[in-house]
């Protein structure tokens, strides 16, 4: 369509035609036809221009925690002169860019960058880039979206935490009726079962599925010690605001992400999602992006949820609980479920220890309690200084 310049174009071609029609003379009547024709070649120009203009687009990381930044680059390319494109690729819910290219020559890309402040916590989509093509003397423009849509995924903030708790001794589940197992593979040989989808072909075990004519691969145990369960209490009446919520959420993922850089397996459980094991890299990213997109819940039983959990067999080392304001749904969960466990620790979003938190430390929980805004990193160091030791996990 034409632009500001190209209807005043028009304009003044009316203009000059009623001028011309007025007073006869053929000089106006030529002007007029030129602006008409330029502004009839602009607008075929633009039209033709759009639908070869491509965009790609790139994004490092596309993974980062809230508060980092991320950077896209933006390349587009036409496959014919072209001489103004004005491209707006949109981060929706955070913001979006705007560049300018002049003259864009044929196969000669022109690249973009722009930083994003990635918060909060979500995943966000990106793109398509909205393009808009002028003719050289800006008579008209046309527009259209290009290029795919990426996704950026914005983890929760997390911490720099320090200490681990004493996790070494006996396996309390050898000898017992209801040993644990991890289907993401471990250290030492337990059993045999039929090949599900999704499972690692190199766990196969030839000879047993050669004479059992299936597939059967190898279960392999986790070493009791260094199995963790970080647990995310997801019911809504637990948090009076969602800043207390989104302090939850922020200490569930520096306890995951501290376990496992320190040799730990954690479990996440975020009640969403199935738990979620992190052994890898990728795991990791499959636990923080359940964090990502958990929310409060209403007319959640917890310990109702957690004793389906407990009959699945989890147990471990060590078990982290975070919570809002404990209640009695949280002691007993808190009950259910430390008896499996070596350590325990409560992480409560709260300023000062209620009865549900007392009875906890009645019975042995490290209890962390921190409001809304505050840091979680001093609160775990006091605790494991002053409790647990800083060994790694082994």
């Amino acid at each position: 369509m034409p632009t500001i310049r190209g209807w005043a174009a028009l304009g003044a071609s009316l203009a000059l035609v009623f001028l011309w029609i007025g007073f006869g003379e053929e000089l106006l009547l030529g002007v007029a036809v030129f602006l008409a024709l330029a502004v009839g070649f602009g607008v075929f120009y633009v039209r033709r221009s759009v639908p070869r203009v491509a965009a790609r687009r790139g994004i490092s990381p596309v993974q980062v925690h809230d508060g980092d930044r991320a950077v896209v680059e933006l390349e587009l390319s036409t496959g014919k002169r072209v001489a103004q494109i004005l491209a707006e690729d949109t981060v929706h819910g955070l913001g979006s860019a705007r560049f300018v290219a002049d003259r864009v020559r044929p196969h000669q890309p022109v690249v973009a960058r722009y930083e994003v402040l990635s918060r909060p916590r979500g995943v966000y989509r990106v793109g398509p880039v909205a393009v808009v093509v002028r003719d050289p003397l800006g008579m008209a423009e046309a527009g259209g979206l290009v290029g795919g849509v990426d996704r950026l995924v914005v983890y929760p903030a997390v911490e720099d935490l320090h200490g681990l708790p004493i996790v070494r001794g006996q396996d309390p589940t050898v000898n017992t009726s209801r040993s644990s197992f991890s289907p993401t593979g471990g250290d030492d040989f337990f059993t045999l079962r039929e090949y599900q989808q999704g499972d690692d072909l190199r766990r196969v075990h030839w000879p047993s599925s050669a004479k059992r004519d299936t597939l059967m691969i190898r279960q392999l145990e986790m070493p009791w010690q260094s199995r963790a369960l970080v647990l995310l209490n997801p019911r809504s009446e637990s948090y009076p605001t969602s800043e207390a919520f989104e302090h939850a959420v922020r200490g569930a993922a520096s306890a995951v992400r501290h376990l496992f850089r320190a040799g730990f397996r954690p479990t996440l459980w975020s009640v969403e999602t199935a738990p979620t094991t992190v052994v890898s890299p990728d795991t990791y990213a499959i636990a923080m992006e359940a964090l990502t997109v958990t929310s409060t819940k209403e007319m959640v039983s917890l310990p109702v949820l957690v004793g389906k959990l407990v009959r699945g067999g989890l147990a471990g080392g060590a078990l982290v609980l975070v919570t809002g304001e404990a209640d009695d749904d949280d002691l007993a969960a808190y009950r259910m479920l430390s008896k499996n466990y070596l350590q325990t620790i409560v992480m409560s979003v709260a300023q000062a220890p209620n009865d549900a938190i007392l009875a906890m430390r009645t019975v042995g929980a490290v209890t962390l309690l921190t409001g809304p805004g505050a840091a979680w990193a001093p609160a775990w160091r006091e605790a494991t200084e002053r409790t647990w030791s800083t060994a790694t996990a082994g």
